[in-house]
């Protein structure tokens, strides 16, 4: 996770040098500033001696450093007033989907405070992790959490799934505050424990469909799901990308000839191009225009490895003694294929496919869903302890 802090005073400023420190020690990317105005009046060469470690002083506005964070960092944190942050923030903020966890933290270190994105950006375990590493007492407002509930937004992101429609997210979140519970149906496989508030297999008024992005046949609910007669009934969608075409192409194929290949293979596989997060081929074909210009069309990231990287990969392919004279190893879309799907483990969904001088297969990443829904109702304790404590 890239973090970044921006503290309003000396004393902020070494709170901040502190978090930062330990961040850097779990592994975590994190970079700091203070603003100019918590070292007035003093020499540079007092201001030197002053400035804690690990620390630069701000040379240009608040408003443009926040601008910065929020195009790259992960996490940001302000150290000092939250109207202060709540004013630097506010000309930049795109949605909950796009927003990077912002967390305030006061300068004497008592509160950790989610203050925007604290399910999909991670904010609130942000807080909760700043809380620990600085014996801070971290302060979550949002709703599910305060009552120890399911959230589809924060499951969604800790096993990496896309949340299809964010309103019908919100109105799952209030359904299940009001004691509602939700169909659950999956298409992976789980690991865990399903959570009280959904109910595996059984259609509820609202319900949660866990599936491949772009999936053409709802396997998992023709299985599952019984006769439904009373009412209409709405599906919220968090899906994944685990797909990967693998390509081999002759010289100047066209992408023409790319899509429709590519197209026919994706429906064998009942998934359409959401699914695809990357594509994948020899590093000889760099240079086709027509496989750039396909995966720049969709929008897809394309991978290319050496003839040595592809014939290390393990598993069974259907091997041809032409290509390995043209290009040094004897199968390319598979191979590419799964070898792109890492570090996960992956399977060949279809198997080398060829048409008009193109060839691909698809493969798929073998995800697993981690029944994790733990809204930790121990924070609202600690608040409540807290606030009794006066």
């Amino acid at each position: 996770m890239k973090t970044a802090g921006i503290a309003f005073t000396g004393r902020g400023a070494r709170l901040l040098s502190e978090l930062i420190r330990k961040l850097r020690a779990e592994g975590e990317e994190a970079e700091g500033a203070v603003l100019s105005s918590a070292f007035q009046n003093m020499s540079e060469k007092r201001r030197q001696e002053e400035l804690p470690e690990g620390l630069s002083v701000l040379t240009e506005s608040l408003g443009s450093w926040t601008k910065r964070q929020f195009q790259k960092a992960d996490g940001i944190f302000f150290i000092g007033a939250a109207g202060i942050a709540v004013r630097a923030c506010a000309p930049f903020l795109r949605g909950k989907t796009e927003d990077p966890a912002v967390v305030v933290i006061d300068e004497t270190g008592k509160f950790s405070i989610s203050l925007l994105s604290g399910h999909l950006g991670g904010a609130n375990e942000l807080a909760e992790r700043a809380a620990v590493l600085l014996g801070a007492l971290p302060v979550i407002t949002t709703a599910t959490d305060r009552n120890g509930l399911f959230a589809p937004d924060v499951f969604a992101r800790k096993n990496d799934l896309r949340v299809e429609d964010m309103g019908l997210a919100r109105e799952a979140a209030a359904a299940l505050l009001a004691g509602e519970r939700l169909g659950f149906f999956c298409e992976f496989p789980t690991e865990g424990t399903c959570c009280p508030e959904l109910h595996p297999g059984t259609l509820h008024r609202l319900n949660l469909w866990v599936g491949e992005a772009g999936r053409r046949r709802d396997s998992s609910l023709s299985l599952k799901m019984p006769e439904h007669t009373e009412g209409d009934c709405r599906f919220l969608r968090l899906t994944g990308q685990d797909a990967v075409l693998g390509i081999g192409c002759r010289k100047g194929a066209g992408k023409e000839e790319i899509e429709a290949l590519a197209r026919r293979i994706l429906e064998m596989a009942g998934l359409g191009m959401e699914s695809v997060f990357r594509i994948a081929t020899i590093d000889l074909k760099k240079e086709e225009q027509g496989l750039l210009d396909f995966a720049s069309e969709h929008g897809k990231e394309i991978c290319f490895f050496s003839a040595e990287e592809l014939g290390k990969v393990s598993g069974s392919f259907r091997e041809s003694d032409f290509v390995r004279r043209t290009t040094g190893v004897g199968n390319v879309c598979e191979r590419a294929a799964v070898l792109a799907a890492g570090p996960y483990e992956a399977f060949l969904a279809v198997e080398k496919q060829a048409e008009g001088g193109v060839t691909g297969a698809l493969a798929l990443r073998k995800r697993i869903i981690r029944m994790e829904w733990g809204q930790e109702a121990e924070t609202g304790r600690n608040l409540d302890r807290y606030s009794a404590e006066g």
